[in-house]
C-alpha cells in the first residue's frame, strides 16, 4: 500500500510555512522534537518516543561459531521490522526500499564504526563466540526513523548483559544472574544519527523533519557521529547536489546534538541503574498504569490467634455501649445507613415531608383557634346557630370598626330625637 499523496494546497502551505522559518509543530529550524527514553523490566529492551515516532529495541545473545575469517571475534546481527501497525503504507513481510535503506545505515553506523569491542565476545577461539543481535520494531511512524532507531539501538545496548560463562575443559557453563551477575558490553562510543532535510534546491534546511514534511522535502542527508565529534557515516539520498559549506554547516549542528542525547542516555541509564539498586519501580512496563482483573485472584490474608481474646472484649465492650454515646453519622440523602444508633434513611424522604406538613397544619389550626378564642373574649365574634351545624364568622379588624362608627352615629341621632319629645311634653 502506498502513502496517500498530500494535496497542492496543503504542499504549498508547507512549503510557504519553511519559507518564513515556521514548522507546523512551532519548533525553530535547528530544534529536534521532545525525546524520551524509557527502559524496559528486561536488560536490553529500551523504548523511545520521539515527538509521535515510537520505536522498541531489544538486544539479545546467543552462543555460536564465528565465522571463518575471523574467529576470534563476535558477531553483531541487525533486524528492522517496519510493520502495517505503525503506517498503513508499510506492509507486513516485504522488504521495501525504506527498510533497506535504515538497515544498511543502522550496520554502518555501529559495525563498521567499532563501537563495540568485537573480541570480547570470544569465548572460544574458532568454537564460541557470542552473537549480539539488536531487533528494532517500529511502533508509530511520524518522521526520523533513523534518529530514533539509533538512539534506541544504541541505548539498548548499554543497557543490555550478557550472562557469565565459564570453561571447564571442553564444556562451556553458562551461569543464570541468580549464580553469576551478568557482564555489560565494552562499548567504545556510542554513534547517533542526525538527520537534515532540505528543501528547494537546498535553499532551507530543517532539523529532525515530521512526516509531512520528510513528503515534500528534496534531499535527506543523516550523519551518523559520537560526542568526539567523529564521524562514523554519512548518507544522502535525494536528486540534489550538495556543497561543502552545507555539508559542514550539518555536521557542526550535528556535534551539538549528539553530545546533549548522550547526555540524555547517560542520564536515563543512571536513573535505571538507581532504581534497579534501590528495589522499586523500573521499566516502562512499570510505569504504564495497569488495570489488572483480579476476579480469580485469591488475596491471602494473615490470621493472628494471639490478640483474639482482645479483638473479642472489644467487640463486647462496643455492643454493651449505648446508642447515644456513640457518634451518630448523618448520611446523605437517599442513603440507606444500618447499624447500631443509626438510623435508616433509605425511603423515608417522602414520609419526612408528609409528617413536616401535618406538622404545619397542625401549628396553624392552634393558631387560628387562639384567634378565635381572643375574638370571642373581646365579643367581636357573631355566631350564627344553625340546627346542625354552627357557623363561625370572623369579622375582621377593618369591619369591625365600621360596625362601631354605625353604632355610635345612631346613637347620635337618637340622642337629640328625645330630648325634643322631653320639650314638648
Amino acid at each position: 500500500m502506498k502513502e496517500t499523496p498530500l494535496s497542492n494546497c496543503e504542499r504549498d502551505f508547507l512549503l510557504k510555512a519553511i519559507q518564513e522559518k515556521k514548522r507546523l509543530d512551532g519548533r525553530e529550524t535547528y530544534d529536534y522534537r521532545k525525546l524520551k527514553i524509557m527502559f524496559g523490566t528486561d536488560y536490553g529492551c529500551c523504548f523511545v518516543e520521539l515527538g509521535k515516532t515510537r520505536v522498541m529495541a531489544q538486544v539479545s545473545g546467543e552462543l555460536v561459531a564465528p565465522k571463518d575469517n575471523r574467529p576470534n571475534e563476535g558477531i553483531m546481527f541487525f533486524s528492522l521490522e517496519l510493520s502495517p501497525m505503525a503506517s498503513p503504507s508499510f506492509e507486513h513481510g516485504r522488504q521495501s526500499e525504506l527498510l533497506v535503506k535504515l538497515n544498511r545505515q543502522l550496520e554502518r553506523c555501529f559495525r563498521n564504526s567499532k563501537c563495540i569491542d568485537t573480541e570480547s565476545l570470544c569465548v572460544v577461539s574458532g568454537e564460541k563466540v557470542w552473537q549480539i543481535r539488536v531487533d528494532v520494531h517500529m511502533l508509530n511512524h511520524d518522521g526520523n526513523l533513523m534518529d530514533a532507531a539509533s538512539i534506541a539501538a544504541i541505548a539498548a545496548l548499554c543497557h543490555f548483559r550478557r550472562p557469565d560463562v565459564g570453561i571447564q575443559g571442553d564444556e562451556v557453563i553458562v551461569y543464570s544472574p541468580e549464580e553469576r551477575d551478568p557482564i555489560p558490553l565494552s562499548i567504545y562510543h556510542m554513534p547517533i544519527s542526525v538527520t537534515f532535510a532540505f528543501f528547494q534546491q537546498g535553499t532551507y534546511l530543517l532539523v529532525d523533519p515530521c512526516e509531512r514534511e520528510e513528503r515534500v522535502m528534496d534531499s535527506l542527508l543523516m550523519i551518523a557521529m559520537n560526542k568526539h565529534r567523529e564521524i562514523c557515516s554519512i548518507q544522502s539520498s535525494g536528486g540534489i547536489m550538495l556543497l561543502k559549506e552545507q555539508v559542514m554547516r550539518c555536521s557542526k549542528i550535528a556535534s551539538v546534538k549528539v553530545s546533549e542525547i548522550t547526555e540524555l542516555i547517560t542520564k536515563a541509564l543512571e536513573n535505571d541503574k538507581t532504581a534497579r539498586k534501590a528495589g522499586g519501580k523500573c521499566g516502562f512496563a512499570e510505569s504504564m498504569p495497569q488495570e489488572r482483573i483480579t476476579a480469580l485472584k485469591k488475596e491471602e490474608t494473615s490470621v493472628e490467634m494471639t490478640d483474639a481474646t482482645e479483638r473479642a472484649n472489644n467487640i463486647i465492650l462496643e455492643a454493651e455501649v449505648p446508642p447515644q454515646t456513640q457518634s451518630l453519622v448523618v448520611p446523605l440523602p437517599g442513603m440507606g445507613q444500618v447499624g447500631q444508633g443509626l438510623k435508616n434513611r433509605q425511603g423515608l424522604e417522602e414520609d419526612e415531608q408528609d409528617e413536616e406538613e401535618a406538622s404545619n397544619s397542625d401549628e396553624d389550626q392552634e393558631a387560628v383557634m387562639e384567634v378565635e378564642t381572643t375574638q370571642k373574649a373581646q365579643g367581636d365574634v357573631v355566631e350564627i346557630s344553625d340546627s346542625e351545624e354552627d357557623e363561625v364568622v370572623i369579622l375582621q379588624p377593618e369591619k369591625t370598626d365600621r360596625v362601631q362608627k354605625k353604632t355610635s352615629s345612631s346613637s347620635q341621632l337618637k340622642g337629640p330625637k328625645a330630648s325634643k319629645k322631653q320639650q314638648r311634653k
